[in-house]
């Protein structure tokens, strides 16, 4: 057609359709009944237990969207989707993360609208199982953040890791996964420090690893480290917080130490990336966090010794400011 073309705007709006049908399509198995073989609707209905209607709703839906393929009437799985929906160990598992958006995420956003109109967050309802459901789908998309950041940076070159503030282990334990001499700092929240010390017990990295529990905006590590991570902070303090702890963190760091800053930014590029800003919306929603501009974040690394020197776009998860100690 000629002229304005309405697709987008459909297609926008009717989004939440595509991420309910993904979520009941996870949370009945669907792609796990794939992980085998290619099968007929009414052969996967049988190994769901869902109807043969809904079930031709779905796989056709997810075969639209690229998680399936539909060959001579049999759905088979994607790439992605055998990597991480159908159980499998090739990558990692996103079924609990999907159960966190449809659970807590999803019924949350109903109060958007007043959250646009005020700037303050929802109320957010954690009682209960909603808690366990709630860690497990962050902790799960932090673990595909660890993963993904292992693909694209090398962990080779650096011996002493410090680990600021994070609340996930996974950042470090697949840093030092990467390489076998690498040990790590952990200065976390007192709250994490048993949860964390597990973790890296069950990854055999314990004799590799500290645990140390302080508070983040105050905290002030020892030590002469050549690589500092500082995973999912900023969003969670002030501007005045953060500026501190990345001056704790160059206070801790050996002259010209990476720093690796990952988080969600909103930035300045002609073109925004969806993913920063729609989380910008639910980090506000959930619990009043904030997704900072990338130019003031990059203000305070300028200001606390920091030089920043590359930026990675990590695909289907959050940014990465790469800066050096000056």
């Amino acid at each position: 057609m000629s002229g304005p073309d309405p697709s987008r705007i459909v297609q926008i709006a009717v989004g939440y359709m595509a991420a309910k049908q993904l979520f009941a399509a996870s949370g009945a198995g669907l792609f796990a009944a794939l992980a085998d073989k290619p099968l007929a609707v009414a052969e996967l209905a049988e190994s769901t237990g869902l109807p043969v209607s809904t079930t031709r709703i779905l796989g056709d839906s997810m075969s639209s969207l690229g998680l399936l393929s539909r060959v001579d009437g049999r759905y088979a799985l994607s790439p992605d989707a055998a990597a991480h929906l159908a159980g499998e160990a090739s990558g990692v598992d996103l079924r609990p993360f999907l159960a966190f958006l449809d659970q807590i995420s999803y019924p949350h956003w109903q109060q958007f609208e007043r959250t646009v109109r005020t700037g303050g967050p929802g109320e957010l309802d954690l009682e209960g199982q909603r808690w366990s459901t709630f860690l497990s789908g962050v902790m799960t998309y932090n673990a595909l953040h660890a993963e993904v950041l292992a693909a694209q940076f090398d962990f080779g070159p650096y011996r002493e890791v410090l680990d600021l503030g994070g609340l996930s282990s996974a950042f470090a334990v697949r840093a030092m996964r990467a390489n076998d001499s690498l040990r790590t700092t952990f200065v976390i929240d007192p709250n994490s420090v048993e949860p964390v010390r597990q973790a890296v017990a069950e990854a055999g990295l314990a004799d590799r690893s500290v645990v140390l529990g302080e508070a983040t905006p105050t905290a002030r590590p020892l030590g002469s480290f050549d690589l500092v991570l500082v995973n999912h902070v900023v969003h969670r303090f002030t501007a005045e917080q953060n500026s501190a702890i990345l001056a704790n963190a160059r206070a801790a760091a050996a002259p010209g130490a990476r720093l690796l800053l990952l988080d969600f930014f909103l930035d300045e590029d002609e073109q925004p990336r969806a993913l920063d800003a729609l989380h910008a919306g639910e980090y506000l929603v959930i619990d009043g966090t904030v997704v900072y501009p990338e130019r003031e974040v990059r203000s305070w690394l300028d200001e606390t010794g920091w030089r920043t020197v590359d930026r990675l776009t990590l695909p289907g998860c959050p940014r990465v400011l790469i800066a050096e100690a000056v």
